[in-house]
């Protein structure tokens, strides 16, 4: 394990986007977005993917220079094609119009669909809340054979369909911001686990005959494992709506076999952005958060040293570290940057 700076992350990042093809602008906030993703302590939403995405690039699955593309804005919808370009583009250009509109008009429903891999979702939602405004995110993961195991199932028949919810906090640099797969785990973070040689904890993965195993290796085997949903039927539950909400309501397509699975990561999203000064008195609103996330933090620890933390907090809590002493690294990892690096005739 190595500490990499910030700086030299970004470094490294823009070098593969801009030799994958990015123009200056895209190459940004697709860097911008990665390295915030390992700075907040998601490392499976971070640089790693950069082989996938210069791989996807070569493959024509991912289309560099594509932003999006309007199909409809009839308020309070917002309808957007995301042509396969790189996902943190997409997401953000999409995120910033529904602010736009819910600020005009009190809520947009936004759908985004065919846009490749659009990285850590929270990312969208604090851009919601710096706006003083609610966001629910819905995004299902198509494109290959489903990762993630029915309840009672023994293999993969849906993504890991994250969820994100959004809410202004007591102050601008402390929002509640739940962002979390259905699934146990996100396949990224499985792959984190492999690269570094450890083994996952029990009871969240299956091998490709169905049966427990703590091995990550097992998601790329022949024939593959899956995850286990979050909750049991709960999380299973859950997953399969996002499926229905991103996938069937958006026109991008669920990971049923009917739909095309070129062996790429495809991302459809549904969102509701709402004003909730429109809803409600706004200053009650922001009291009540307050008050109930105050409440929670206070219940005393069951381990000393180890106190209640609201959705948002482990984020800004690994974001002080890293910054302070560097984003650590496993040798796999940089093995990966180092051959996306050498996929685009580049050395780093």
């Amino acid at each position: 394990m190595k500490r990499v700076s910030e700086a030299r992350l970004l470094e490294v990042a823009h070098a593969i986007l801009t030799a994958e093809g990015c123009p200056p602008a895209e190459t940004q906030i697709v860097a911008r977005h990665l390295v915030d993703a390992n700075l907040k302590g998601h490392d499976s939403h971070g640089v790693g993917m950069l082989e996938h995405y210069v791989k996807n690039a070569k493959a024509g699955t991912l289309k560099p220079r594509e932003h999006g593309r309007v199909i409809s804005e009839a308020s309070p919808f917002l309808q957007i094609d995301g042509e396969r370009g790189h996902g943190q583009v997409v997401a953000r250009d999409a995120t910033l119009r529904a602010i736009s509109a819910a600020e005009r008009n009190g809520a947009c429903i936004l759908a985004v669909r065919n846009s490749h891999h659009m990285g850590r979702i929270g990312t969208y939602g604090e851009m919601v809340v710096a706006a003083g405004l609610v966001g629910i995110f819905a995004v299902n993961v198509a494109g290959h054979r489903g990762l993630v195991a029915p309840h009672g199932g023994s293999d993969g028949r849906l993504g890991t369909n994250p969820i994100c919810i959004a809410v202004p906090g007591p102050t601008a640099e402390t929002p509640f911001v739940l962002d979390m797969a259905t699934s146990k785990v996100a396949v990224g973070k499985v792959r984190v686990s492999m690269a570094k040689g450890e083994l996952v904890p029990e009871n969240f993965l299956l091998d490709g005959h169905g049966k427990p195993t703590r091995d990550p290796g097992v998601m790329w085997a022949e024939p593959g494992g899956a995850v286990l949903p979050i909750g049991e039927h709960k999380g299973f539950g859950l997953g399969l709506a996002v499926d229905i909400l991103a996938g069937a309501m958006t026109g991008g397509g669920t990971l049923q076999p009917g739909n095309p699975r070129p062996g790429t990561i495809t991302n459809n999203l549904f969102a509701i952005i709402i004003d909730p000064a429109r809803i409600g008195d706004l200053g009650y609103f922001r009291a009540e958060v307050d008050a109930v996330l105050a409440y929670v933090k206070a219940s005393p620890p069951r381990e000393a040293g180890t106190p209640v933390c609201t959705a948002g907090e482990p984020e800004r809590i690994a974001r002080a570290d890293r910054l302070a002493n560097g984003i650590p690294l496993d040798d796999g990892t940089w093995a990966s940057l180092v051959a996306a690096a050498a996929e685009v005739g580049i050395t780093i």
